[in-house]
C-alpha cells in the first residue's frame, strides 16, 4: 500500500518553524513513494482556537510550495478533514471502549484533583491519575453502575482510558527503534471531555484509522503519548492497521540548550514562523521568513538538513532532489541546533541564482513603499551591482539606498580617520575634473587617478572621502560604478554638499 501521511496542526496560533519541518518530512516521505500528503486540522480544544490560524497555516504551505493531496481546503475521499466537523464520529468509539472495560467514567472535579495534587506535593510526590490512584478517586470503578448512571445526568464527567496493570507496552519507532514502557508509569489520559469533545488522543487515533494513515511522522514531544496510542489501537481492535511511528528530533535553540521557542527568536532577532503573524487577541506582530526576505526554496533546503543527512557533503537540494534522496532512516535521533546564519547562507545562494527581473520586481515593492519611483532599467543596474552582497531580499535597500537617495549624514569614524584640512580643496578639484571629463567609468577613473598621482595625494585617504560624500559611509560597490550610475549632476551635488556639511 502506498503511504498515506498527514500533517495535523491545531489552529491555536501561527505555525512554528518546527511544525513546517515536520510537514516537510511527511511530504518528502510520501512523494518519494507516490503516496498521499494530507492536511487535517485538529481543533478539538475549542478554548485555544484562534481566529485566522487555519487560514494562516494554509497560506504558509502555499508560499512554501508544499502542496497537499487531500485536506481541509481541498477535500478528498475521507472528508471532513477538520475534527470539530467530525464530532459525531468519536462518541461511538468512546462508548465501545467503555463497554469493553478499556475506559471508565470519572467525575472528579477540578477542585478535587487540585486537592490531591497539593496533598502529594506536601509529600514531595507528583499526583498522577493512574493504576495506583484511580481506585481512590471518584469514578465508575469505585461506585456502582446505578450511581454512575445517576451522576451522569447531574454533573460533568470525562471518559478516561484504563491502562492495564503492570503491562509492558512496545512502540516500534522508525527512528528510535524499540521503545518499551511499563503501564504502571502512565496516567489514564482523558479521551472524552465534559464538553462533549474528544481529546487529541482519541480523535487522533480514530481519524488516522478511518483515513487509512500508514505512517505517523511527528515531533519528539509526542513520543510519551505513543504508548497510549498503541494501546488504543489494540483496544479498538485495529492493531493490524496501526500506522508505523517516527518521532522526529527537536529543533533546538542556537546554543543547543532546549527547544527553540518564539522567545528565542525575539531575543536573537530572527523569525520562528514562516509568515508574519498578527495576533488577533493581543495585537502583537511576530515576524515571518517571507516578510524578512527569505525565499521558500531556501527555507525548505535549510529545514530539510536540520535532523536529516543525505550521507554526503552535498548541501544544496532542489525540492525534487530532496524527494529523491529522502530516507526516513537517515533522520537523526539527536536534536538539531537552529543556526540562523546557515539559513541566511542558503538564502544568499538561492538569491544569486534568481534572474535580475525577479530581484527588480522584489526591490520595486520596497521602493514604492518608500515613495520612490525609478525605472526598471535603472533598478536592474543597481541590483546587479549589489546582489552578491545580500543574504535577504530586504538587504537590497540597506546595500543600495544611496543609489536612490543622497546621504543625510556621514560616518563620523571615517571623517575622523580620513578627512583633513586638504580634503575639501582636493574634492573640489575632483569636481572640476568631473565637470569637464567624458562621463564614462573608465575615463573618469583614469582622470581622477592621474590627478591623485600628479599631486602626490594619499589614494586611500581621498578615495575614502570621495566614497563618504556619495554613500555616507565606507561601503558599497566600485566607486566609479556608483559615479557613472548616479550621474554627473548628482555626483557633483553630493560632493559639494559633503564639503559644506563636514
Amino acid at each position: 500500500m502506498k503511504p498515506r501521511v498527514r500533517f495535523a496542526p491545531s489552529p491555536t496560533g501561527p505555525l512554528h518553524i518546527g511544525g513546517v519541518r515536520t510537514a516537510l518530512y511527511n511530504y518528502l516521505f510520501a512523494k518519494q513513494q507516490g503516496g498521499t500528503f494530507i492536511l487535517r486540522i485538529e481543533d478539538t480544544d475549542q478554548t485555544r482556537f484562534v481566529p485566522g490560524a487555519e487560514e494562516y497555516i494554509i497560506e504558509a504551505f502555499q508560499w512554501l510550495g508544499l502542496e497537499f493531496d487531500e485536506g481541509v481546503h481541498k477535500g478528498g475521499d475521507y472528508a471532513p478533514y477538520k475534527q470539530s466537523q467530525r464530532q459525531p464520529i468519536y462518541k461511538q468509539y468512546a462508548d465501545y471502549l467503555l463497554d469493553r472495560g478499556f475506559a471508565y467514567i470519572a467525575f472528579d472535579s477540578a477542585e478535587e484533583l487540585d486537592a490531591k495534587r497539593k496533598a502529594c506535593e506536601l509529600q514531595k510526590k507528583t499526583f498522577q491519575y493512574d493504576v495506583n490512584t484511580r481506585l481512590s478517586c471518584k469514578n465508575s470503578l469505585t461506585i456502582s453502575k446505578e450511581e454512575t448512571a445517576e451522576l451522569m445526568t447531574k454533573q460533568p464527567y470525562v471518559i478516561r482510558f484504563k491502562f492495564p496493570a503492570d503491562t509492558e507496552i512496545l512502540v516500534n519507532d522508525l527512528i528510535r527503534g524499540e521503545v518499551r514502557v511499563n503501564s504502571n508509569s502512565l496516567d489514564d489520559k482523558v479521551l472524552f471531555k465534559s464538553d462533549g469533545m474528544p481529546t487529541y488522543h482519541l480523535a487522533n487515533v480514530v481519524d488516522d484509522y478511518l483515513m487509512k494513515i500508514t505512517h505517523v511522522i511527528r515531533g519528539e514531544e509526542w513520543l510519551p503519548s505513543a504508548p497510549l496510542h498503541v494501546m488504543l489501537y489494540r483496544a479498538l481492535g485495529w492493531e493490524e492497521a496501526m500506522p508505523r511511528f517516527a518521532h522526529l528530533p527537536l529543533l533546538l535553540k542556537p546554543d543547543g540548550n532546549g527547544k527553540l521557542s518564539k522567545r528565542d527568536g525575539d531575543r536573537l532577532g530572527f523569525p520562528v514562523f514562516p509568515l508574519q503573524w498578527n495576533d488577533p487577541k493581543t495585537g502583537e506582530i511576530s515576524s515571518g521568513y517571507r516578510e524578512k526576505g527569505y525565499l521558500p526554496e531556501a527555507i525548505i533546503n535549510f529545514l530539510a538538513l536540520l535532523g536529516w543527512n543525505f550521507g554526503t557533503e552535498q548541501e544544496l537540494f532542489t525540492l525534487q532532489e530532496l524527494i529523491e534522496a529522502f530516507k526516513i532512516e537517515k533522520i537523526s535521533k539527536a536534536g538539531a541546533k537552529f543556526d540562523i546564519e546557515k539559513a541566511k547562507w542558503f538564502n544568499h545562494i538561492y538569491l544569486q541564482q534568481k534572474d535580475t527581473d525577479f530581484l527588480i520586481s522584489s526591490f520595486q515593492i520596497t521602493l514604492k513603499e518608500k515613495g520612490l519611483c525609478f525605472e526598471n532599467e535603472y533598478v536592474g543596474k543597481v541590483v546587479e551591482l549589489v546582489r552578491n552582497r545580500i543574504n535577504l531580499i530586504s538587504d537590497l535597500w540597506e546595500q543600495a539606498l544611496f543609489f536612490f537617495e543622497p546621504p543625510v549624514s556621514y560616518d563620523e569614524k571615517v571623517v575622523a580617520k580620513r578627512w583633513n584640512e586638504q580634503t575639501p580643496q582636493n574634492l573640489l578639484q575632483i569636481v572640476s575634473i568631473l565637470e569637464k571629463t567624458t562621463f564614462e567609468k573608465t575615463v573618469l577613473h583614469d582622470a581622477v587617478m592621474q590627478f591623485i598621482a600628479d599631486n602626490s595625494i594619499n589614494t586611500g585617504q581621498i578615495m575614502n572621502c570621495l566614497r563618504l560624500c556619495l554613500v555616507g559611509e565606507a561601503k558599497g560597490p566600485d566607486l566609479f560604478e556608483i559615479i557613472s550610475l548616479i550621474g554627473k549632476e548628482e555626483t557633483i551635488f553630493r560632493i559639494k554638499k559633503a564639503v559644506e556639511t563636514i
